[in-house]
């Protein structure tokens, strides 16, 4: 079976709702930092500039996305929490991969992510199950989302994008 390099864990599936799936997205979640910095680590510096792709971005780039896409998440659950059914903000994620801060060393996007997800953690491990139920409008998709598609949603996010860097370490033998 050939894995398609885009989505070496496949796309994302919604879930029904269960506290079992809760538990193991918001474990994906919370160790997202620490498994992103296990997929890098002791590459150089010609490594983090190889794409995982033919088309792709470099592993670099993967990592300051994973930050952007994260602080963005993180904002999109405190609004959908603080507002009823609120309008996000969707971003230009290939413009912002642009920006000369994704020239900076992977490590600092890494600590970013390090505080970021045990703010968001600590921000949903205990919500009710009724406010998994709240919704956000993603104007780019045109619907509303619940934060339990978001929860899962990002939970897959998290694993897709370290899954492009430990493919690309395995197909090349790093």
């Amino acid at each position: 079976m050939t894995v398609d390099p885009r989505y070496p864990i496949g796309k994302y599936e919604a879930q029904p709702f269960s506290k079992e799936q809760k538990e193991k997205w918001l474990f994906d979640i919370k160790f997202l930092p620490e498994e992103l910095e296990r997929s890098v680590l002791n590459l150089d510096a010609a490594q983090l500039h190889t794409p995982y792709r033919d088309g792709g971005w470099t592993v670099q780039q993967l990592v300051h996305h994973v930050a952007d896409s994260h602080m963005n998440a993180y904002t999109r659950f405190k609004v959908g929490l603080t507002e009823d059914n609120p309008t996000i903000k969707p971003y230009e994620e290939k413009e912002w991969a642009k920006f000369p801060d994704n020239e900076l060393p992977v490590n600092l996007s890494l600590t970013l992510l390090h505080a970021l997800h045990q703010r968001w953690y600590i921000a949903i491990k205990d919500l009710e199950d009724a406010q998994w139920e709240r919704t956000v409008v993603h104007p780019e998709h045109g619907r509303q989302m619940t934060l339990w598609f978001l929860l899962g949603l990002y939970a897959w996010h998290s694993k897709h994008h370290t899954a492009h860097i430990t493919s690309l370490r395995e197909s090349k033998g790093w």
